[in-house]
């Protein structure tokens, strides 16, 4: 009899998954953004929360927990429940490098993180306040050369995508500027367009409408071709500079534990979402592609993305202010 008790409470366990995943999503669902709103995550994260709540009947909520580089929201993650209520719509810094940065091991994307698949890839681009007189990518570089520590960048925060890119220019071309970190891109941005800091390499899904009203101006493009969006500004390598390649991802994460059932049915949704045309469109708008991966191949890029850019994070000795 007691074999058989044991018996029928491992058949309830396996068989209450996929009832569990078959119901979900029942309550609302909470999607933990690791910078303030307006920035290319937060976007990025709105314009899928609104169609995935129309798609699976229930509220995907914006929880905006910016802080040390995103670590904070990454933190949240970890010690959510594993039941797909909690989710996380993470970028490079946050799942990569925070941990590194912060010099707190709170949690390793690899062990703690499921990946479910990518939303969206973005380009930066090198873009100037209009006090600055030069007017090419190259210019601009002479410029930082003949006034060594004396322009400041603004960074979204210490190991963003933004920041690492800034770093391995300086490493690559002998360059010294000083770099002032915001918690975001919208704040970083505020200050770009005021003046109190005097360049950036920004998200195109960013910086575009501010390039557009002549806040700002762009020199140069991370992408492999020019951008539809902005067709007069060349790519780094038209003009010389050769692996000048850096994207934005953004994606969408579960807590480890998370049943597949249910990461399975987060990720057809998500396809679904960025199949529709208006959906692409809008991201399109934004300078940005929207992009899905399974979880198998969403985690085997951002193994590319580890080995790629851990090592610049180490040289350049990044740590968190």
């Amino acid at each position: 009899m007691r074999f058989l008790a044991v018996a029928l409470i491992a058949i309830a366990a396996v068989t209450a998954v996929p009832t569990a995943a078959n119901t979900y999503p029942d309550r609302n669902v909470r999607l933990i953004v690791p910078y303030p709103p307006g920035g290319n995550v937060d976007t990025a994260a709105r314009i899928v929360a609104d169609k995935l709540q129309a798609r699976l009947g229930q509220p995907f909520i914006i929880d905006n927990k910016a802080g040390a580089g995103g670590m904070i929201a990454g933190e949240a993650l970890v010690r959510s429940d594993h039941d797909g209520y909690t989710l996380f719509v993470g970028a490079n810094g946050p799942v990569l490098f925070a941990p590194i940065i912060n010099q707190r091991e709170a949690y390793y994307w690899k062990r703690d993180l499921l990946p479910i698949t990518s939303i969206s890839m973005t380009p930066l681009l090198l873009e100037v306040h209009p006090t600055i007189t030069a007017k090419t990518a190259t210019e601009f570089f002479d410029l930082v050369r003949s006034e060594p520590g004396k322009l400041t960048m603004a960074s979204p925060g210490a190991g963003t995508t933004n920041h690492l890119r800034s770093e391995l220019v300086q490493s690559d071309l002998g360059l010294k500027w000083v770099t002032v970190h915001y918690r975001g891109n919208a704040p970083a941005t505020n200050d770009l367009i005021g003046g109190q800091v005097q360049f950036a390499f920004d998200q195109v899904s960013v910086g575009l409408p501010f390039i557009k009203n002549g806040n700002v101006r762009a020199l140069a493009v991370t992408s492999s071709h020019r951008l539809a969006s902005l067709p007069d500004v060349p790519t780094f390598a038209e003009l010389g500079y050769k692996d000048f390649d850096a994207q934005t991802f953004t994606g969408l994460f579960a807590p480890a534990g998370t049943p597949p059932e249910i990461i399975n049915k987060l990720h057809d949704a998500v396809v679904a979402v960025l199949k529709d045309p208006m959906v692409a469109d809008k991201f399109d708008k934004l300078g940005a592609d929207a992009v899905t991966m399974t979880p198998a191949e969403f985690t085997a890029y951002l193994e590319r993305e580890d080995a790629k850019w851990t090592p610049v994070v180490r040289r350049a000795n990044i740590k968190a202010e």
